[in-house]
């Protein structure tokens, strides 16, 4: 079967006997065109089906409205409350999003990088892909000229604007919460080091164990993608140690729960026997058993903050706009999963 031809400015124009420029006015609201003929133009337009070309409408005006947003995966929840407001501050101000998961690959983080610069966008809103180390597609954004924010994830080296929270305070509150509850052996399910911001955490755990004079062990560090199956492989690593620990630091929500679910089938009593902190604090935490202590990260403010960002960027484009490296305080919601007897 023949695909069907896709309706042009042209094929309007023939309906109703006028000049494709005269349709292409009506379809922008140009004042010289009669109320009358817009509303024909909407007419015949909306019974050819016709679709505009946004593609060839911003490279006429420089300008799409369009803005990229890239993020490792979207059935987070810290993830969809970020682009949830996001989305809200950029709506109100005439600009729709574009979002793209890069499900923690790196190769698919350059390919949506590459489809958002085709598609015009004008600016890219990102958190990087664990598995994301080269940084040369951020630089070409850059050198495009191209507003570039990250938030939760981003490297100093870009030196653009990023907004995220305080993840080497976070560690430190997380590992005092624990030796509050008498933990001394404390494990820590990390991300990739050489991602900051787990970076960060790694060496909040460091120095906070060093602050306690408690040991600090190879076997009790690893690093993963976080996801709900690394937590269950890594907690069942650490309970094969001869001296297994007392308390495990996820820095991840999933990572968290999948620890939660080796320790349940070898009915290990949470917190008593190991207490459980995560991170991101998502929607699940709380409803299941025992409810996970978590660091919250104030998803919604960054969104916010973020978009507000961009907005910035965009409405000065020939001003020096001083960088914006907003880092926020996090928060330890103390569940039941560390809050011993």
């Amino acid at each position: 079967m023949a695909n069907k031809k896709k309706t042009t400015i042209k094929d309007i124009a023939n309906v109703l006997g006028i000049t494709p420029s005269a349709v292409s006015k009506a379809l922008n609201n140009h004042p010289r065109i009669s109320e009358k003929t817009k509303a024909d133009v909407i007419q015949v337009a909306e019974n050819l089906n016709y679709q505009p070309n946004h593609l060839a409408s911003a490279l006429r005006k420089g300008k799409s409205n369009l803005v990229g947003v890239i993020i490792p995966r979207a059935n987070s929840h810290f993830f969809s409350s970020i682009i949830e407001k996001m989305e809200d501050v950029l709506n109100k101000e005439g600009y729709n999003v574009i979002i793209s998961q890069s499900n923690e690959s790196y190769k698919k983080e350059c390919r949506s990088i590459d489809a958002l610069l085709y598609t015009q966008v004008d600016g890219i809103i990102a958190s990087m892909a664990n598995e994301t180390i080269k940084l040369n597609y951020y630089e070409k954004i850059k050198s495009q000229n191209i507003p570039l924010i990250l938030f939760d994830r981003g490297e100093n080296d870009l030196n653009v604007d990023y907004i995220g929270i305080d993840d080497y305070k976070s560690s430190q509150i997380v590992i005092e919460h624990l030796v509050q509850q008498g933990c001394k052996r404390i494990a820590h399910i990390g991300g990739f080091s050489h991602t900051r911001i787990y970076k960060n955490r790694i060496r909040g755990y460091r120095d906070s164990l060093k602050k306690f004079d408690l040991p600090i062990e190879d076997d009790l560090i690893t690093e993963s993608n976080l996801r709900i199956e690394d937590g269950r492989r890594i907690m069942k690593q650490l309970l094969e140690l001869p001296n297994r620990p007392d308390a495990v630091y996820a820095a991840s929500d999933y990572a968290a729960l999948g620890a939660l679910q080796t320790m349940q089938s070898m009915n290990i009593n949470v917190p008593n026997e190991i207490a459980l902190v995560g991170f991101s604090n998502e929607s699940f935490t709380s409803l299941v058993t025992p409810s996970i202590s978590s660091i919250e990260q104030h998803s919604s403010k960054i969104g916010e903050l973020t978009a507000k960002t961009f907005l910035k960027r965009i409405n000065n484009p020939n001003e020096k706009v001083s960088l914006n490296k907003m880092i926020l305080d996090a928060e330890l919601i103390v569940r039941d999963s560390s809050k011993r007897k």
